[in-house]
């Protein structure tokens, strides 16, 4: 793969659940490197385009390729190779210390220490009784540490006081700093793109504007209509 060619790249995508489409025509590419935002209103179809990259969902139209493989593949396929997928909520073993959930990765656990050292003093306790911001840091870490070349984040500040999400947003953006191809679900469109090279925005399942995060966030107002919009 060269380094202008694209990591993630979408198509006319058109995927939902049963017989019921979420998402309509979207298109989206990711290169190594960079870090792209997907903003949008509560239920814009957000989670539904990254597990439809991820190979949760099977589209109903249009082409996925992640790292150069255009072939329908499911998710397990698509972690052996190369893809990382941080999904909605605490992705992380209740019951195990973490020591134990960092050791399931596909990374050694003291990779995973380093993109988050101050985890250490904690292993030995279960993850259930850490705070959302380490169970978090926790599960990027396990992510990072198998060194994956697509990241698919959704939702990484949930619920997180903002010093944590900035620490996880940095920690992302050094990622894609070393070649990562990142993709950020997120709500809060100003976090997302002061971190990200570009952004996309999703109203109703539909992508209503594209451009660098620079861009964006000069349209900030535009941006709004549509969240608006998208809630009614």
């Amino acid at each position: 793969m060269t380094a202008s060619s694209a990591a993630i790249r979408a198509t006319g995508i058109t995927a939902g659940y049963g017989s019921t489409p979420a998402i309509h025509g979207v298109d989206l590419r990711v290169a190594p490197g960079e870090m792209a935002a997907l903003v949008g209103a509560n239920g814009a179809g957000k989670t539904t385009i990254l597990s439809t990259i991820a190979g949760e969902l099977v589209p109903f139209e249009g082409e996925i390729e992640v790292l150069g493989n255009s072939k329908r593949r499911g998710l397990d396929h698509r972690a052996r190779h190369g893809l990382g997928f941080l999904t909605e909520g605490r992705c992380v073993f209740m019951q195990l210390t973490g020591w134990e959930n960092l050791a399931v990765g596909r990374g050694p656990v003291d990779k995973a220490l380093e993109y988050f050292p101050e985890l250490e003093p904690h292993l030995r306790k279960k993850a259930g009784l850490l705070s959302g911001g380490q169970q978090q840091m926790l599960a990027l870490a396990r992510i990072l540490a198998g060194e994956p070349r697509v990241l698919l984040a959704d939702e990484l500040s949930l619920g997180l006081a903002p010093l944590v999400v900035q620490r996880l947003l940095t920690t992302l953006r050094e990622a894609a700093d070393r070649g990562v191809a990142i993709l950020l679900v997120e709500q809060h469109v100003s976090q997302a793109l002061a971190i990200a090279d570009k952004g996309y925005v999703l109203s109703r399942g539909r992508m209503v504007m594209s451009g660098t995060a620079a861009e964006l966030q000069a349209s900030a107002d535009e941006i709004a209509g549509h969240y608006l919009t998208g809630n009614l």
